[in-house]
């Protein structure tokens, strides 16, 4: 927030501005100051939807084919079976407890992302980043109220950048792995989530 000797010196000037004027260059100057308040102004690289999305989203992803020894690039988000995605959702089922491990990303402990990069690859032979701020800027930005089930939902503790990812199952509910609790579904309009809530991402869709 610009609270300078510049804007004080502005008002305390000659120039003559009427109350409403000054009130109205207040609260301009206030919300320029904000994270993410730029984000839905004409013209800039943010994303309405995704105000955290900064960089240019990636419109492909390196899948791996069975039988080839060099996985293909696929353009998202990538168009997978029914039967897919409920493999996803038995996926997460049978993962359910599993313990939070830093940096983990195989069945003896998990770190959010690194849970979206094995159940990606498993279900959909995906090559995922392996942080959550790289995972949100891949594919298609979704709005909250279209969230359809396997999208991407992303969190932000501090209000500045993304810090954790979980996959959407439907019905407001979303599995992630939590550092106390490990593997587990939560539902995003808990109050905990929904005051941390950043984006969505469609990276595969049903054919």
């Amino acid at each position: 927030m610009r609270t300078g000797s510049g804007w004080l010196s502005f008002f305390a000037g000659k120039s003559v501005v009427s109350g409403r004027a000054v009130s109205a260059l207040l609260i301009s100057a206030m919300l320029s100051g904000l994270p993410g308040c730029s984000s839905i102004s004409t013209g800039s690289r943010y994303d309405p939807d995704c105000k955290y999305s900064l960089k240019k989203r990636k419109t492909h992803i390196s899948r791996i084919v069975p039988g080839s020894p060099l996985p293909v690039t696929v353009e998202l988000p990538v168009k997978v079976s029914g039967e897919s995605i409920e493999q996803l959702f038995t996926a997460v089922k049978d993962r359910m407890g599993t313990a939070y491990r830093w940096g983990g990303t195989a069945t003896d402990g998990f770190d959010c992302s690194g849970f979206v990069q094995y159940l990606y690859e498993e279900s959909f032979q995906l090559k995922m980043p392996r942080t959550s701020s790289d995972m949100a800027s891949l594919g298609r930005v979704v709005p909250r109220k279209k969230l359809m089930q396997g999208d991407l939902v992303f969190f932000s503790n501090g209000g500045k950048s993304i810090d954790h990812v979980g996959i959407y199952m439907g019905d407001n509910r979303f599995a992630h792995v939590s550092t106390s609790s490990g593997v587990r579904i939560d539902r995003l309009d808990s109050r905990y989530y929904d005051r941390r809530y950043a984006c969505a991402a469609r990276v595969v869709s049903r054919n």
